[in-house]
């Protein structure tokens, strides 16, 4: 039985490592929560600890993901107003083009912000900024999932051996 469940455990997290580059589904969040079903099936001391190291990470990943590009974004003189509008556009896009939606309404609504708040000159450099912070709140969360599949692999390991 562990065996099983540690293996969908894993199909789970590679799912939810999917669903953090594709942005179709929670992906930090299913990686959590299969460790988390993982832990309470398998009930060793190493599972709790990974468990215990997965929750912590998820929540510095969480953390991280919103204040470092925030912080980056605030820095190039980009508005809250203008990453709001941009978030706003990147839903609708997501459910107008599915998937590909996300990142190009993304782009498109923070352009238009910073079109309207300062003009063409300076509407693609905060746009740029927009998209790099971006990415390093995509990066943060990949890296999150990414340790915490590892420490889940280090932990089936030594609870099944």
């Amino acid at each position: 039985m562990d065996i099983a469940v540690t293996v969908l455990a894993g199909l789970a997290i590679i799912v939810g490592l999917a669903g953090i580059v594709l942005p179709v589904l929670p992906g930090l969040l299913i990686v959590w929560a299969a460790v988390a079903v993982w832990t309470l099936v398998v009930q060793t001391g190493a599972a709790w600890f990974v468990f215990v190291l997965a929750t912590a990470l998820t929540l510095a990943g969480w953390v991280l993901q919103y204040l470092i590009p925030g912080k980056r974004l605030r820095a190039a003189g980009v508005p809250n107003r203008s990453t709001i509008i941009g978030l706003v556009a990147g839903i609708v896009g997501f459910f107008a083009i599915p998937v590909l939606g996300l990142p190009l309404g993304f782009v498109g609504g923070v352009y238009l912000a910073e079109l309207a708040r300062i003009g063409k000159d300076g509407a693609w450099e905060s746009t740029q900024q927009a998209v790099k912070a971006a990415a390093i709140s995509y990066g943060i969360e990949m890296l999150t999932g990414m340790l915490i599949a590892g420490t889940f692999i280090v932990g089936a390991w030594i609870s099944l051996v």
